[in-house]
Order: structure tokens, then C-alpha cells, then sequence
């Protein structure tokens, strides 16, 4: 199991890429939460969105995972607790104010970065806390323009 890749794996990195061809910046493979001991694959801060791109096989995707034939009860066991584990892990972020977006390694790279990038953005309207005044607003082709009140806007 040593050879199984925790981070930087082919899904999340194409996931990766284009989120960053959207002009959005983010932290890799940290914890949402310093107390809670969990790792996002991808973490938005100020947005406060934390994004997972779970394996087929070792997060139990109903469409994909296929139980090993050795060990069986070893495996079953070991999925569930991982599947467990991300609900925990989901309800936490939760209730600390995380938007937790969940996708699949087979889901297309390209539809996960649409649905990261609206929730970036939903997620940095202007609340009236310290940067009140500042939006984002989103553009058809995903470009984002981070708006200011005075003289103009700054475009990431």
C-alpha cells in the first residue's frame, strides 16, 4: 500500500490545473482545520471551501469499487471506516463554517473545477465582516473579477 499516492494524483491534479487556469489560488493536501486531523485535497481559505477527490476503490463509489477478492472482510471493513470517516469529516467542516465539495477520481475534471469555481465565488460575497465592499463576480467564461468599491477592479 506504500505505492498508493495520497496526493498529487492524476484526477487531482487535472482538477487542479484548471481551477488554476480560472485564475484561482489555492492551498494543496492541508488541514482545513488545525484541530481537526483531516486533509483537504484542495483548500480555498478566505472562500472557506474545502475540496476532496476521493478514489474509486478506497472511498467505496457505489458506480466503481469492486471488493478484492483476498481479504475480504479486511477490505469491507476498511472501506466502511473510510467512508465513515469522510461523513465525520464532512459534518465537521460543516459546522466550523466549511463548504465541503466531494468528487469522484472518475467524475470529469473539467465539470468539478465549474462547480469549485461557483462555490469560490458564491463564498466570497461581501458579508459585512472586514472586507465588506469586496465581491467576486463570475463571467460566462469563469474568469473572475474581484470587485472593489473606487476607481476599478482587480481581475485574478
Amino acid at each position: 500500500m506504500q505505492a498508493n499516492k495520497s496526493r498529487d494524483t492524476k484526477p487531482e491534479m487535472a482538477v487542479r490545473r484548471i481551477v488554476h487556469s480560472r485564475g484561482l489560488r489555492y492551498r494543496v493536501n492541508v488541514r482545513p482545520e488545525p484541530a481537526l486531523r483531516r486533509t483537504a485535497d484542495i483548500v480555498f481559505s478566505r472562500a472557506r471551501v474545502a475540496v476532496f477527490i476521493d478514489g474509486c476503490f478506497w472511498h467505496g463509489c457505489r458506480e466503481h469499487h469492486v471488493l478484492s477478492k483476498t481479504n475480504t472482510d479486511y477490505w469491507r471493513a476498511k472501506v466502511g471506516r473510510n467512508i465513515a470517516r469522510d461523513r465525520g469529516t464532512d459534518e465537521a467542516l460543516s459546522r466550523a463554517g466549511w463548504a465541503v465539495l466531494r468528487f469522484w477520481e472518475h467524475e470529469n475534471p473539467s465539470l468539478a473545477a465549474d462547480r469549485i469555481v461557483e462555490a469560490v465565488a458564491e463564498r466570497s460575497q461581501p458579508r459585512g465582516g472586514p472586507r465588506a465592499g469586496v465581491g467576486v463576480a463570475v463571467d460566462s467564461a469563469f474568469r473572475i473579477d474581484v470587485l472593489r468599491p473606487g476607481p476599478g477592479k482587480v481581475v485574478l
